[in-house]
């Protein structure tokens, strides 16, 4: 007997992936959590019945996330990174000696122990002496915070559910408070593509677009999520994405990756003409 995940991006369209079969299944006091085996794409959670990332390719993800903006930071320090609790966030910001502090904040604790415990791929640093996890909501983390922050990252789930306070003019101006005043602040935009997932992207747009003087999107391909085609924001209170990009200084670090590099970088900001309409709509 053939088993199968299936997830639906629109009314007319899912995913399925094959199973070789299920490793987890459980439920925190916040959503469903499972971890399934595919012989395509190794391991892969989900949450509600949602993709969060498969080990095939989560990298792209987590790469493009964070590496843009810790190549345009000029010393980015002190990192606050809001959910994130599969660890591939951390993951890459420990390969910067550079950073001194991350803290992370996933308001479902379930989800880090199931992620350390399947998926230690993107798990393995977790412990790392500069990480600090809180159990805590991050839309009520990040109230209490006032020019502390370089860089935060917003590696939020879709705007439902446990993550629908991550996408909130509140929450993206308490964001700006937090950070320093050169900070930027990323977060994953969702996909321009299905209509539902396009106005979802707009009104994250819009509200972020309100709270910070320099506000990009950038995108990326990823096969798992709805469309491949995903894109990232990118938010400061003083460096320019391109302008401040040193492509050389990123470059003299060493760091191995498997998606970004330098003209990856410069490229992810060049839009697609539909997308660029899309997001001219709000701003």
């Amino acid at each position: 007997m053939e088993l199968w995940f299936s997830e639906k991006h629109t009314k007319g369209v899912k995913l399925s992936i094959q199973v070789n079969k299920q490793i987890y299944s459980g439920k925190s006091d916040f959503q469903r959590i499972d971890v399934f085996e595919s012989e395509v794409f190794g391991r892969f959670l989900t949450l509600d019945g949602i993709m969060m990332l498969t080990e095939k390719d989560e990298f792209i993800y987590h790469e493009m996330i964070v590496h843009v903006p810790m190549a345009v930071h000029p010393d980015p320090k002190k990192v606050l990174v809001i959910g994130a609790g599969d660890g591939g966030v951390v993951r890459e910001l420990t390969r910067y000696n550079s950073v001194s502090e991350i803290d992370l904040v996933e308001i479902d604790g379930e989800v880090i122990e199931v992620c350390k415990k399947y998926l230690p791929k993107t798990a393995c640093r977790m412990d790392d002496p500069r990480v600090k996890i809180h159990i805590q909501d991050g839309l009520k983390y990040v109230r209490k915070c006032e020019n502390i922050y370089d860089l935060i990252i917003v590696d939020s789930t879709d705007p439902f559910g446990p993550g629908e306070g991550l996408f909130t003019k509140e929450f993206y101006g308490n964001c700006f408070k937090a950070l320093k005043e050169d900070g930027i602040m990323v977060n994953q935009h969702e996909s321009p593509f299905y209509k539902d997932d396009a106005a979802a992207m707009q009104r994250a747009h819009k509200r972020i677009v309100e709270s910070f003087p320099i506000s990009r999107v950038y995108q990326a391909h990823i096969p798992t999520y709805p469309s491949g085609h995903w894109l990232f924001g990118f938010a400061s209170r003083g460096y320019h994405p391109i302008n401040d990009f040193d492509s050389a200084k990123w470059r003299a670090l060493g760091i191995k990756t498997r998606y970004y590099n330098t003209g990856i970088h410069l490229g992810a900001f060049t839009l697609p003409n539909y997308v660029q309409q899309l997001l001219e709509e709000v701003e």
